[in-house]
């Protein structure tokens, strides 16, 4: 039996469906990704499932005594709250059940009458054994331990903490119930790389089944085991991870596109027809009739595939060849080293990522690239021609008091994109914002419409170097996919700031990483390339240290002993190195046939579990590939 589930779910806000005749399930051990289009009810959903709102129908079931945990996106904590304050709300209830126990008790030591004493005694009774299921005597040491492994201190107050910190403790207030069903909506919102991966691994390794919606394809890739996706008020299971839904979504497609081609055709036939006249009119007609009459309410009802982003971005002329250069710059505020001794040159048509965890200085960096602060120390020149459109993460560009045609257009009722005039209302279409839209003010949009009309903002202006701090906060995935494919075709110059790996792996040629300390360093390639780069350093330069140390040290005995040598490896570590080129090509080979089953995504319609257990086997390969390359480069120093 499924956790839970609902049949037919109709739920409207206004005159659009969001949930039109929709069905859904979860069942035990499954981690489902929800996604869709911004606006498109995926949070509605979360919310039915937690039991936040009702449908307005629809058939719904939960398992008996079914615990659920519901996490916001933006989670909201009282000002003077502690961090164990916070994370204890989570056994609210429990808490609230120990009250009444100690109450129940403290009555019964005082009654004297048989007859009270036995309601107070099976009252008590009938809480100890609720309290015995929620596991909850101990409800204090139960965060603590919480506490310790989410890496929280207690005592610290929550409003203090980053949005990376008070995300964590949203997550242990929902942990800390021990829940059946876990329900995240954007889990990743405010997390940095570091927090990612931790989050990732503290989902797959959860006993509950997991509801979540993102849009960050890296995370789906890593936790799903199946995608559910809200379109057009439908819910459509797919599964498998993101990679298996996209190779299914596109075959699912096309099938529809097909399917509708030819019912348009028939259509389009039947209503010439209809048109004839006389022969249409007759007795043995009549059933014909009715047939055109309910394929027209059919059409009617067909809700199309939602237009997508139509991206363009105005450029001016190209800049000069040296776009900036950063020679041995150094930033600090206050007692904080953000930028050591940093150099680097970037050039016309350079797409440059910026990586490291919040508050490291990636922001302070691209300004020093831009010239708008002066380093401490050393020296940092910019190029000519620079004309730059800037993408402010905190949407600090956008007036809220102004309209949308206002803050396109001020004072014109036309944009130029390269060289071509085009009317604001219809520029504004291509960015999904629909003509009564025009004259709302922007306070009256959501987050993801904010941002789409910064970048309608963004891309109106001619540019050559595009800066983008965190452009893919509150974009679906085909919006992520479009401006990955302009940022692509862009002739001049982009420097991004983002979370999103998929989206770095995509757009930029070369990043530069911070490595602590105040200390950054430029890799080739995107994400995926400096986590290789960065993992095959670092056992290298471990390698290099212990020979460095071993030659050191024979060194010094061969001052004492002249007739000595270097000790080679021995007979056991000999065969060891021999054998590990072979478990190297045997792990590869295993990852490979891993990664066709869970890509291919029909393991997880057959068994869920053994789909699961595949996954998980996959990340150890991963860990298993580095120990042995760390391994062989060891014994290969020696």
């Amino acid at each position: 039996m499924p956790l839970f589930s609902i049949t037919g779910a109709q739920l409207a806000f206004g005159h659009v469906a969001l949930l039109d005749r929709a069905d859904f399930s979860i069942e035990t051990n499954e981690r489902v990704g929800l996604i869709g289009r911004n606006g498109a009810g995926k949070s509605s959903l979360l919310k039915i499932v937690a039991q936040r709102i009702a449908p307005d129908d629809g058939v719904s079931a939960r398992q008996q005594g079914l615990v659920t945990a519901y996490v916001p996106q933006e989670s909201v904590f009282a000002d003077s709250e502690t961090v164990f304050e916070a994370v204890a709300s989570g056994l609210a209830a429990g808490r609230a059940l120990l009250d009444e126990f100690d109450a129940v008790t403290a009555q019964l030591a005082e009654t004297n009458e048989a007859d009270q004493h036995d309601a107070l005694l099976t009252q008590m009774t009938n809480l100890q054994a609720q309290l015995d299921a929620a596991d909850i005597w101990q409800w204090s040491a139960r965060v603590e331990t919480l506490l310790t492994q989410l890496e929280l201190d207690g005592k610290a107050l929550v409003q203090t903490l980053s949005g990376g910190g008070q995300k964590r403790v949203a997550l242990g207030a929902a942990l800390v119930a021990r829940p059946d069903l876990l329900l995240l909506d954007e889990p990743t919102n405010h997390l940095d790389f570091d927090g990612m991966r931790w989050l990732e691994e503290l989902l797959i390794a959860q006993r509950a089944s997991v509801l979540f919606i993102t849009h960050d394809r890296s995370f789906l890739d890593r936790v799903a085991t199946r995608i559910v996706e809200l379109d057009r008020g439908r819910l459509l299971s797919f599964p498998g991870n993101f990679g298996a839904y996209q190779v299914q979504k596109a075959q699912q497609l096309e099938v529809e596109r097909i399917e509708n081609a030819k019912f348009d055709k028939l259509l389009a036939q039947e209503e010439i027809w209809i048109r004839k006249g006389v022969e249409a009119r007759r007795t043995r007609s009549v059933g014909r009739i009715g047939r055109l009459v309910e394929m027209r309410a059919a059409r009617a009802q067909r809700r199309s595939v939602q237009g997508n982003l139509k991206l363009n971005a105005s450029q001016a002329e190209k800049s000069g060849k040296l776009v900036a250069e950063l020679d041995g710059v150094s930033k600090c505020y206050g007692a904080r080293m953000l930028i050591k001794d940093f150099s680097v040159t970037v050039t016309r048509g350079d797409r440059i990522g910026l990586i490291g965890p919040n508050g490291a200085g990636k922001t302070t960096l691209l300004k020093l690239i831009l010239g708008t602060v002066p380093p401490d120390q050393g020296r940092a020149r910019t190029g000519t021609q620079l004309h730059i459109a800037y993408f402010d993460q905190m949407r600090a560009q956008l007036d809220p008091e102004r309209s949308l045609l206002e803050t396109i257009s001020p004072g014109s009722d036309w944009v130029e994109i390269n060289g071509k005039k085009k009317h604001v209302m219809s520029y504004l279409g291509d960015f999904l914002f629909a003509p009564e839209r025009a004259r709302s003010p922007v306070k009256s949009l959501s987050g993801g419409e904010r941002n789409r009309l910064l970048l309608a903002q963004l891309f109106a202006r001619p540019s050559n170097i595009l800066v983008l701090d965190e452009p893919t906060n509150d974009l679906d995935i085909p919006a992520l996919e479009l401006l990955e494919d302009l940022l692509g075709d862009y002739d001049g110059t982009v420097l991004l700031v983002s979370h999103d790996r998929t989206f770095l792996d995509n757009v930029v040629t070369s990043v530069i990483v911070a490595e602590g300390d105040g200390m950054w360093r430029e890799y080739v390639g995107g994400f995926a390339d400096w986590q290789m780069q960065h993992a095959r350093a670092t056992p290298s330069t471990s390698a290099r240290t212990a020979k460095s140390v071993s030659a050191s040290a024979s060194k010094d005995r061969a001052a004492d002993h002249p007739t000595r040598r270097a000790l080679k490896l021995s007979y056991k570590q000999q065969q060891e190195l021999n054998a590990l080129p072979d478990k190297i090509a045997a792990l590869e080979a295993e990852q490979k046939a891993i990664d066709q089953q869970l890509v291919d995504g029909s393991i997880f319609a057959q068994d869920a579990q053994q789909g699961a257990r595949l996954a998980e086997r996959h990340a150890e390969i991963e860990d298993e590939l580095l120990a042995a390359l760390e391994r062989w480069q060891a014994l290969e120093a020696k």
